[in-house]
């Protein structure tokens, strides 16, 4: 009986042609065509490591020298800004299949585990008071804490799952929902399933702004037509031959929900194995979805986001949207306060866009 190879001896001179030890320490010398290969500068990649270069470390044997903890997010981020497979990785850095996978699973915890509680802090009131200005200063919507959606995260069936992870693309998918700030950052993200959020300490109604007239308003969210409309999820007046303030709410509305397209626009740009099938288990696809959330919290940077809405149109990938995320019947109440803002919208108070009058 053969005695099976402990390294393959392709794997062996790694050091001499594998692209960890040569390509990737050439693009340090060039900083656009690092952001190309890895979707980020190496001060920042370094800055990255340090953070979660000790969750990486693992112990070297008298049989082989553990993976650097370097090479391990190396792979992993030319994985997630690509969505190359395993064994296409394991050929170009000269390691084995598993040995790729292995590290992909374990920086995408590492970088769960160690930078969620800073890039998605526990919410206050005096944080949705700030993002609610930000969203009246600048995009004309009063009282918003965020603008709200879900995508299709598109999988390999998993093994006997049946139709559990099935969608109405006829494809298997796991779901990103997540909430959405006026500078384009992510301030709630769940991944596979809704569940239930925890209270995330919305502040009490407030009058919306330089008018009193309608009274106290709830801090709300705003959504397309695929969420139920709730007094703290505003969504859009269904029908085009409606009246005119009704259309100035829908446009003032659409105008905020734009934030979390683009957001979601970013984010699949930077991070394009959200355009591929994800070939893990389920648990693992949560872990790589939400390290790319993570991510883009991380490296969000204002002089870039044009960048990568552009590279996101020229390719014209988008994610794929969810269709319903609840009942469309509204209660008494919440029907009460969308028209409140429609009054809102069409008194001198706030009448603050010049679009309005295109409407």
């Amino acid at each position: 009986m053969r005695r099976r190879m402990w390294v393959h001896p392709i794997n062996l001179r790694r050091r001499l042609f594998g692209a960890f030890h040569n390509l990737v320490a050439e693009l340090r010398l060039d900083n656009d065509r690092h952001l190309t290969y890895f979707r980020m500068s190496a001060e920042q990649m370094d800055e990255l490591l340090s953070v979660v270069g000790p969750e990486l470390t693992r112990q070297s044997t008298n049989y082989r020298a553990a993976i650097e903890p370097k090479q391990r997010l190396a792979i992993t981020l030319r994985f997630l800004g690509t969505g190359e497979s395993f064994t296409s990785l394991a050929l170009q850095y000269r390691l084995g299949t598993s040995t790729v996978a292995g590290s992909v699973h374990l920086t995408c915890r590492a970088i769960e585990r160690k930078m969620k509680a800073t890039q998605f802090p526990k919410p206050t009131e005096d944080m949705w008071r700030f993002i609610a200005s930000k969203f009246w200063s600048k995009w004309n919507f009063p009282n918003c804490i965020g603008a709200i959606d879900g995508k299709h995260v598109n999988i390999v069936a998993p093994a006997h799952s049946g139709s559990l992870f099935f969608n109405y693309k006829k494809a298997f998918s796991i779901v990103l929902l997540a909430l959405v700030d006026a500078d384009y950052k992510f301030t709630f993200v769940q991944v596979g399933d809704f569940g239930r959020a925890k209270t995330l300490s919305v502040p009490a109604e407030n009058p919306l702004p330089g008018s009193g007239v309608q009274g106290p308003m709830p801090y709300t969210m705003v959504a397309d037509a695929a969420f139920p409309l709730k007094t703290y999820i505003m969504r859009p007046f269904p029908g085009n031959n409606i009246p005119r303030w009704r259309r100035i709410f829908n446009y003032r509305l659409s105008r905020a929900r734009m934030v979390v397209e683009c957001a979601f626009g970013i984010l699949s740009s930077r991070w394009r194995v959200l355009h591929t099938r994800l070939n893990v288990k389920p648990q693992n696809a949560d872990y790589v979805v939400m390290a790319t959330c993570i991510l883009h919290n991380y490296l969000m940077n204002p002089s870039q986001n044009q960048r990568w809405l552009d590279e996101a149109e020229e390719r014209g990938n988008v994610l794929p949207p969810v269709r319903n995320m609840g009942g469309n019947r509204g209660s008494r109440e919440a029907y009460d306060v969308r028209e409140r803002f429609c009054t809102f919208f069409c008194s001198p108070e706030g009448r603050v866009s010049w679009q309005d009058q295109m409407v």
